[in-house]
């Protein structure tokens, strides 16, 4: 048997990515032990109960001591603090990555805490689900889904290819970009369409026209899938628009103008438009099949009433 790429690895956080991070080291070998740390005492006990990890820490800085790759799996929005509070209880030359959805802001919060000797490589696997807690994790979350890197200039190659062959060995594809380029793309391809989802939920919920129980009842498709989006973690979304407000603003921006473009072609009986832009965005999504980043099964391969997991 092969020696494990990392001999002690640290998840910081044990939600859905955590633990499907946790599944994925054990399942492949990728490092010698887990040390899993978390601040509230159930979800730490259901981790365990789980089996997720080798050791379980309520304190941050306990589970990173002698880490030699340390992940940050907490909302972006606290990135700075706990790598605040770990810095002191890093050894040389660990590895600290994160998972976080935005990077320009978090790579600023935690790059200033960081001591010299220690590698920072910056990573966010496209993958998710609108579940969260230690027991939404599954071994396939990242499978055939990218995970990006934005390691900041001047980072150790070596160390940058050790977390690539880590988030290989999950299952990921790996692309590298600088974290302004990364912030913009995910405004556009998840920030947005999640504010959008968040957005025609809250109206379907506040029209006084339309009770509550009509909405629930009659939802077809298009709402139905809108919700599954907008049922993902609170905490972790506020905190997202928070921290990539610039990209986020500039993709709403162009999202309206082209909103009301679309207006005036219904008001105006604009056919010729409506065809052309609804035959645009199905060349799309046959793109994204062909892809292999999602299926062309009816109902998006969910069967009725089952309870199949699918990213968002």
């Amino acid at each position: 048997m092969s020696e494990p790429l990392f001999r002690r690895i640290a998840l910081i956080g044990i939600g859905l990515i955590g633990s499907s991070i946790a599944l994925n080291v054990r399942a492949s070998g990728l490092a010698g032990h887990i040390a899993i740390a978390t601040r509230r005492k159930e979800t730490l006990a259901k981790a365990e109960e789980l089996g997720l990890g080798d050791s379980y820490h309520l304190e941050a800085s306990e589970a990173v001591e002698d880490a030699d790759l340390v992940i940050l799996c907490v909302p972006v929005g606290v990135c700075g603090a706990v790598t605040r509070e770990i810095a002191p209880h890093l050894k040389g030359g660990a590895i600290v990555s994160d998972v976080g959805s935005v990077k320009g802001a978090v790579i600023a919060q935690m790059a200033q805490h960081l001591p010299d000797g220690v590698q920072f490589v910056p990573a966010h696997p496209l993958a998710g689900t609108e579940h969260s807690g230690p027991e939404a994790g599954f071994v396939e979350l990242f499978r055939n889904r990218w995970c990006i890197l934005t390691p900041p200039e001047g980072t150790d190659p070596a160390a940058i290819a050790r977390v690539e062959a880590f988030w290989r060995g999950c299952g990921a594809n790996v692309e590298t970009m600088t974290a302004e380029h990364h912030d913009l793309v995910l405004a556009i391809v998840s920030h947005v369409p999640h504010l959008i989802a968040y957005n025609i939920v809250g109206t379907a919920a506040d029209l006084e026209e339309v009770t509550q129980s009509e909405v629930v009842k009659f939802s077809a498709s298009g709402f139905r899938d809108f919700t599954r989006i907008a049922a993902s973690d609170p905490t972790m979304w506020r905190d997202v628009f928070l921290t990539n407000r610039d990209a986020v603003l500039e993709m709403l921006a162009r999202f309206s103008e082209d909103l009301a473009s679309l207006q005036r072609a219904i008001r105006w009986g604009d056919g010729d438009t409506l065809f052309d832009l609804f035959t645009r965005t199905r060349a799309i999504r046959r793109n994204i099949i062909e892809a292999g980043q999602d299926t062309a099964q009816p109902n998006f391969g969910r069967e009725p009433g089952s309870g199949t997991k699918s990213g968002s």
